[in-house]
């Protein structure tokens, strides 16, 4: 779609000297995601892997768990009323069987930030709808694998390179190979394009694996990665304490603050291996 980044002319100062350069931004665009023809929700998000963003926003909501469960996902064609497809309306067909969501529920999934949700109803509402659980899987990290791991997305973020606007996130084995990166405008999305992806691939759950995000854990990508089947989520930075709770609560090991070889561990701490030194005195 060649719409992933735009070129805009800028004012450089530099020392109180001005120059006029042509910069690149991350393009952020809004997507309609439409579920048998009827509209669901809007989202801001950098265009590409659209179809991958539609899907994994469904299992995010607990919609679909495989990909025989879609049927098929189309651009809309005459998106605007001169009949021009611009790309940003997607419709994803269900297969037969499948129920679709509840229209009363449109805009307002507990997933959203505009649900009114908080607390245990939030965690509650993850447990109950989660099609897998996490607890129990076998997943076990190695300090030095976990370590590596914000390089190797950092170095795997291309559109970042060129823009320094984008959030990233990735998919690794327990041994710190990268399975699917996606970037985005949002986090959330970002999340939901590996997702999708993982989902039309066929992979879910995602059993033994770990997802990387370049930003903060937030509650949202905490249930992102539990929806999936995901048991361990790192971040570069801090996760919220509604974040950690549900982390807690099903089982999920979250890891924060991951800079060079130091970490947080918020939650699910037994899957790190790590030596216990006794205390001096």
């Amino acid at each position: 779609m060649g719409r992933v980044t735009s070129r805009r002319r800028v004012v450089r100062i530099v020392d109180g000297v001005d120059s006029e350069p042509v910069d690149t931004l991350a393009a952020e665009e809004p997507l309609e995601i439409r579920v048998n023809g009827r509209s669901l929700v809007v989202t801001m998000r950098t265009p590409g892997d659209d179809f991958d963003l539609a899907a994994g926003f469904l299992v995010s909501e607990g919609v679909v768990r495989r990909a025989d469960e879609i049927a098929g996902i189309r651009y809309c064609a005459g998106a605007t009323a001169d009949g021009v497809n611009t790309y940003n309306v997607v419709d994803v067909v269900l297969a037969a069987g499948v129920a679709p969501p509840d229209p009363s529920l449109e805009r307002n999934f507990y997933t959203t930030s505009s649900c009114g949700l908080c607390g245990k109803a939030s965690l509650d509402a993850v447990r109950t709808v989660a099609a897998w659980s996490v607890r129990d899987d076998p997943l076990r990290l190695e300090p030095d694998v976990v370590s590596s791991l914000p390089d190797t997305l950092r170095t795997a973020q291309r559109v970042f390179d060129r823009t320094g606007g984008l959030h990233a996130a990735g998919l690794f084995s327990s041994e710190g190979r990268l399975h699917c990166l996606r970037e985005d405008v949002g986090r959330h999305n970002a999340v939901d394009k590996v997702v999708g992806w993982a989902l039309r691939d066929g992979r879910l759950p995602l059993r033994d694996t770990v997802l990387m995000v370049s930003g903060r854990a937030s509650f949202e990508l905490v249930q992102k990665a539990v929806m999936a089947g995901i048991p361990a989520l790192a971040a570069v930075s801090a996760p919220s304490s509604l974040a950690a709770d549900l982390a807690a609560d099903s089982g999920l090991t979250l890891i924060g603050f991951l800079r060079g070889r130091s970490m947080n561990v918020y939650a699910g701490a037994h899957r790190v291996s790590r030596e216990v030194r006794a205390e001096a005195g």
